[in-house]
């Protein structure tokens, strides 16, 4: 059997409080580009298709519980007494596993181990000498407080916590990042004979590695090649770095795909952003959630893109606004200080300045003048708005939906329109202008005499 044939469980431990996030959410529901941390580890632990996943919690069981929504079991540490403890918590959960299967341990707060490292550690669980125990090492540059792996070829002598490491142990640059791979069969006998006789009190996951060398089995240890690849996050300031390095590999992926960023450093993607060839992207644009651009689109600068599909030769902003629903079609454009939500925006369309457009289908060729807003909500519902093929809004219109603007029809500026325009039909809707000849300059003549009185007196 292979280790690709072989049944997989990932553990994944986020019992822990997160104390120093000073935060009411959960530690690892707190996003990276836009997605919560554990989504991300789970992502590319799903590459490796588990059988099942167990996801050990104490604090925030609940939080844990809503965004998982029945994806992994919950497993409780409570007491928290350590993370061989962690690992205990998940045997009930893993009771009908297959004992011969492979057992991944991860951490929901070091969410970028890549699958490739997941699957390494897999196969190295598999080789021929059959080791009881895989550990992920890394040699960072600064080795801190990080527990240390004693190795000779690969092989492990001992495990280390660094509170209980010698200076000579202590020495060694090969650190411990804590995930594991372990059989089935393996990991709770070994479990079960942990103890918590070390400088913490607590019961050490190390230790079992300890434990199948003390049995003269093989324990073997992978090393990464990025350590941030098991860079732990505890704080704000440390997923404020997360987040810079995340953004930091998406831009050079962009640009290296075919995309122009002005000022990489200023744009911001979200975990799943879809970038075409010839995009150019100018400085301080964020991308939300869901977005997709197609080839030979224009961003301009200060816009903000969530949930919406921009198709090719589409012009955007600047100081642009597309949300959730927003479709823009071939070669339209979206101009300055517009928002548009939930609609279509026909091919060659405009919308050039200072619009909102909700809940509408604007028809290829259409042109809304500046000012125009769909009127789509009555404060209880949302209505439609349909506006035709080369129809033209003036500028200051209000359409009050449900309404629909037929094809080549003109709606004059500055008019609120409550009913139906045909197909090629003028419509407009003001009130009677009323002029008084001369009002204007009476009214300043007497305002000037009565201020010039008040200033007098």
């Amino acid at each position: 059997m292979t280790a690709q044939d072989t049944p997989l469980a990932i553990i994944v431990l986020a019992a822990g409080k997160g104390t120093r996030m000073k935060s009411d959410t959960h530690k690892v529901l707190h996003p990276i580009a836009g997605r919560p941390m554990l989504e991300h580890l789970l992502a590319n632990a799903a590459e490796l298709t588990p059988q099942a996943q167990v996801v050990v919690a104490g604090h925030g069981r609940d939080q844990l519980e809503a965004a998982l929504n029945g994806r992994a079991t919950i497993a409780v540490q409570d007491p928290q007494l350590g993370t061989g403890h962690a690992v205990q918590m998940a045997e009930k959960a893993l009771a009908e596993f297959a004992p011969d299967g492979d057992v991944l341990i991860l951490y929901g707060d070091v969410p970028f181990v890549r699958s490739a490292t997941m699957g390494a550690m897999i196969a190295r669980l598999n080789a021929p000498d059959a080791p009881a125990v895989v550990v992920l090492g890394f040699e960072p540059e600064d080795t801190l407080q990080y527990g240390r792996v004693i190795a000779s070829d690969g092989v492990i002598a001992k495990m280390v916590e660094h509170k209980d490491a010698s200076e000579a142990e202590r020495a060694c640059r090969l650190c411990n990042s804590g995930l594991m791979a372990v059989k089935a069969r393996d990991l709770f006998a070994l479990l079960s004979r942990v103890t918590n006789d070390n400088a913490q009190g607590e019961y050490y996951l190390t230790d079992i590695v300890n434990i199948a060398n003390a049995d003269g089995r093989v324990c073997a240890v992978v090393v990464t090649d990025d350590e941030h690849e098991v860079a732990g996050i505890n704080s704000r300031g440390e997923l404020a770095l997360a987040e810079r390095r995340w953004q930091d590999r998406r831009r050079a992926a962009a640009m290296a795909d075919g995309a122009t960023l002005i000022a990489p450093e200023t744009v911001w993607f979200a975990w799943d952003t879809q970038i075409g060839r010839d995009v150019v992207i100018e400085p301080n644009v964020v991308f939300g959630p869901g977005v997709t651009v197609a080839d030979h689109v224009t961003i301009h600068a200060f816009s903000h893109l969530e949930g919406a599909k921009v198709a090719s030769k589409a012009d955007i902003g600047p100081y642009a606004r597309l949300r959730p629903g927003a479709d823009i079609r071939a070669r339209a454009k979206v101009g300055n200080f517009v928002e548009i939500k939930k609609s279509v925006l026909g091919e060659g369309a405009k919308a050039n300045h200072l619009t909102y457009v909700g809940d509408a289908e604007v028809g290829a060729g259409a042109n809304l003048g500046a000012g125009t807003i769909t009127c789509n909500y009555d404060g209880y519902f949302k209505y439609k708005t349909v506006i035709g093929e080369r129809a033209f809004i003036g500028s200051n219109s209000a359409l009050i939906a449900p309404v629909r603007i037929g094809a080549d029809a003109i709606v004059a500026a500055g008019s609120a329109v409550s009913r139906d325009v045909a197909d090629g039909e003028l419509r407009l809707v003001r009130a009677e202008q009323l002029v008084k000849p001369g009002w204007a300059d009476r009214f300043h003549d007497a305002m000037k005499k009565k201020k010039a009185e008040k200033k007098g007196g």
